[in-house]
């Protein structure tokens, strides 16, 4: 009932936006200059908030390409995991989006720090009179195990906590071990997996398993990938196996019967190689210098087709820059929309971007990150940076009957507001009502099916009335320092978040984040 509501919201909304002068005017001839870029001779210019985005927000909400992008994206292209040649498709994809919508674009380059991709993964299990085979994933940076693979006993590691590996003692060494999980459901609990599996991963690695077989989270028969947590310093074979078989192989276990597992792992594995973002731009027109980023990542895992995570955002935000160059509205800064690659491998293309543009950081006014499924936006992270949020409360005033809007003012890691963040920009990243997105979370389930295209186009909308608000605004705020970033670090819980996804020992080695000094 409440997204039926606000669906009826916005149909009031666009009717409103239609009738207004202002909307009238940009569905004139300029507003149907299909090509070139934004501002180009002939278009209208305007850059004042009530006739910008009022028209966006309507076109927005309006009869635009965006369900055929998606569906060119994720039934065409599908599953497009970064190093892959369907990612290189997904690059060349993005760029004539944006290039067929008039919109200037380019491939910027960045180093990915290795290659990791899964060829076959296969399993057996087998005991006295017993032998299956379960579905298998690898995760994301196992030890490949090639023909004739690896077999080692499987334990009952229950849910993997300390009193668990004491139970099993010295029989975890050179063992497989088997760890109980509970249904995925919401976003909640995707941050509680990822905060367990750092755990799990650091006390399986003392205790010299062969390997962790994580059983799958996510209704039976589904597999899933997720990073392994430490990765760097692993040499250890990483899976994770269908609930159905990996609740049967528990049964026995805790029934008495012991059991062997063999893996074989065909891993795509190799040393650093170049990937690109997709960088579509509309130059500001009286502060060009000044730049707002909204970006999503293009990348996705590759069992599923990437549509929830998160195709649905990247044709979002084609779908702005799309309607802001038909419409021929250009906002005072510089918008720069980020179709960032690498992010699902360890935010490598968003880390390659603030280092391209490092002497231009002291600009960037703010870089947002859209990358938590189809479900409504309902609020943002606004990561520790409270003097911004005046402004995105006022940006917001366009839609907010799609609301209401909640604001975490707590920093986030996960996603490609982080090296932004880490660089000392002011970040916001887009929360969303749950809706289905932690039960097919990296999974084969992530396909368009699951997407209601109509939330889609109210996100779009939300987002444009942020992105322009950003662009528009007379507020301002500076970078932080490298001293005000690790101030934010001692007064959260933002530590723990970065040595849950593998990123501590970047900051502190400084491969990534805010030198000292003034850089």
């Amino acid at each position: 009932m409440v997204l039926l509501s606000r669906i009826a919201y916005a149909g009031c909304l666009l009717l409103a936006l239609l009738s207004s002068p202002g909307t009238l005017r940009a569905q004139g001839p300029a507003a149907d200059a299909g090509a070139g870029t934004a501002g180009a001779s002939g278009t209208d210019t305007r850059t004042d908030n009530d006739s910008g985005v009022g028209p966006l927000i309507a076109a927005l909400l309006g009869d635009t390409p965006l369900e055929r992008d998606l569906r060119q994206l994720t039934r065409e292209i599908g599953g497009r995991a970064t190093g892959s040649e369907a990612n290189r498709r997904s690059v060349e994809w993005a760029l004539e989006r944006f290039r067929q919508a008039g919109v200037s674009a380019r491939e910027e380059p960045f180093e990915m720090p290795q290659l990791w991709l899964e060829n076959s993964a296969t399993a057996r299990i087998r005991g006295q009179g017993i032998e299956f085979t379960p579905g298998i994933a690898a995760m994301p940076f196992s030890n490949p195990a090639p023909f004739p693979g690896v077999t080692a006993p499987l334990l009952d590691c229950g849910p993997g906590g300390e009193e668990d590996f004491e139970r099993l003692g010295d029989r975890t060494a050179g063992a497989f071990l088997l760890v109980e999980t509970v249904p995925l459901l919401d976003i909640e609990g995707l941050f509680r997996e990822y905060g367990e599996a750092f755990e799990i991963e650091g006390r399986a690695l003392a205790a010299g398993a062969a390997g962790v077989v994580y059983m799958s989270s996510r209704a039976e028969g589904l597999l899933y990938r997720h990073n392994a947590s430490l990765r760097d310093q692993d040499a250890k074979v990483m899976l994770v196996m269908d609930r159905g078989a990996a609740t049967r192989a528990m049964d026995l276990l805790r029934f008495g019967k012991e059991l062997s597992i063999h893996v074989i792992l065909d891993l795509e594995t190799g040393s650093a190689y170049t990937s690109h973002n997709v960088i579509g731009e509309i130059t500001g027109s009286t502060r060009p210098h000044e730049v707002v980023v909204v970006g999503a990542h293009l990348d996705s895992w590759d069992l599923g087709t990437g549509a929830l995570d998160n195709g649905a955002n990247v044709v979002l935000v084609i779908d702005i820059a799309r309607q802001m160059t038909r419409l021929g509205i250009r906002p005072q800064r510089t918008v720069r929309f980020a179709l960032w690659n690498g992010e699902e491998q360890g935010l490598w293309g968003s880390r390659g971007y603030t280092r391209t543009h490092a002497a231009e950081l002291d600009d960037h006014v703010v870089a947002m990150s859209f990358d938590i499924g189809c479900g409504l936006i309902n609020g943002f992270f606004t990561g520790g940076r409270p003097e911004i949020l005046p402004t995105l409360e006022a940006s917001l005033a366009p839609v907010r009957g799609l609301g209401p809007f909640v604001t975490l003012d707590v920093p986030i890691v996960g996603t490609d507001n982080f090296d932004f963040m880490m660089e000392g920009v002011a970040n916001l990243v887009g929360n969303h009502e749950s809706a289905e997105y932690g039960p097919n979370y990296h999974a084969q389930s992530d396909r368009i099916e699951h997407c209601d295209l109509r939330t889609v186009r109210l996100n779009a909308a939300i987002v444009a009335a942020v992105t322009w608000g950003f662009a528009q605004t007379d507020a301002v705020w500076t970078r932080q320092t490298r001293a005000e970033v690790e101030e934010l670090i001692r007064s959260t819980d933002l530590e723990q978040q970065m040595r849950s996804f593998n990123v501590w020992n970047d900051w502190l080695d400084g491969t990534r984040g805010r030198r000292g000094g003034t850089d």
